[in-house]
């Protein structure tokens, strides 16, 4: 029953587009292990991609055969850092244009009338296009108030941008125009409040190995960086207007960020 719910919503969530002829697009995602929320980013893009390229990295449980049954190419590919891997799924697109997605994301009905109005014409090629990434809290539906932090390039011709080669830094780089779109990328990153902390962990140990040591400095954070976290999460990204939701997500966020002080230490 569960599925079907989420499936009827995932469904409900894509509004019918318009009649555009298009450009070929090509959707890619990472997955590993997703198959309670990959559904939402493919059926989000509906409408708009050409193709769906999923990259697995060793699912075990049913994602795989998810995204075929909804029409995705799917290629195996062992995990080697997320900008690596995204890369690889570039290589795999069938098209120059690509559009990029978590597993965790999912396009807003408004941010999917956007791109189908861009791709109803040609686009210069050292044009890439920068969505806002809009949180939702975990088992929740709505988004954050005031939950709009992070702004990346997704939408972009692999002829003239590039996610960055980093493990733990997934970014395209372009030196051509970036143009900002005005619809939510709608993103929940984390399904409960245990799954912040191994997930955070999980990346700051990738980090780990891309980074310096701590310096001389590494005491006065391992006394500071948690309070100094907990308030920046929970003030100046605005996660006081969250409630509960708010208080445990900044507090989460700051665990796993004064847990990474003990990584980068090489404990």
């Amino acid at each position: 029953m569960a599925a079907r719910v989420q499936s009827q919503t995932a469904r409900q969530s894509c509004a019918a587009l318009p009649e555009f002829p298009v450009i070929p697009l090509t959707c890619t995602l990472i997955a590993r292990n997703e198959v309670d929320r990959v559904e939402r980013a493919i059926r989000s893009v509906d409408g708009l991609a050409d193709e769906v390229v999923v990259i697995d990295s060793g699912s075990t449980d049913g994602t795989v055969e998810l995204c075929r049954r909804l029409g995705a190419r799917v290629i195996f590919n062992p995990w080697p850092g997320f900008g690596p891997q995204k890369r690889f799924a570039e290589d795999q697109a069938r098209h120059d244009w690509i559009l990029n997605l978590d597993a965790d994301e999912w396009l807003s009905d408004a941010l999917r009338a956007e791109i189908a109005e861009l791709i109803a014409s040609p686009i210069p090629p050292g044009r890439a296009f920068r969505m806002r990434q809009t949180l939702v809290y975990p088992k929740r539906e709505k988004p954050a108030p005031f939950a709009s932090f992070h702004n990346y390039i997704r939408l972009y011709n692999r002829t003239t941008a590039r996610f960055r080669d980093s493990l733990a830094h997934d970014e395209v780089v372009t030196s051509g125009e970036v143009v900002q779109l005005e619809g939510a990328m709608l993103h929940r990153s984390y399904r409960d409040v245990a799954h912040i902390i191994v997930k955070t962990l999980t990346y700051y140990q990738l980090q780990d190995r891309e980074r310096k040591r701590l310096g001389w400095d590494r005491y006065l954070r391992f006394l500071f960086e948690f309070p100094f976290q907990f308030v920046k999460y929970y003030v100046f990204r605005r996660h006081i207007f969250g409630g509960a939701d708010g208080f445990v997500y900044s507090a989460a966020l700051a665990m796993g960020r004064w847990a990474r002080i003990f990584i980068l230490m090489g404990w």
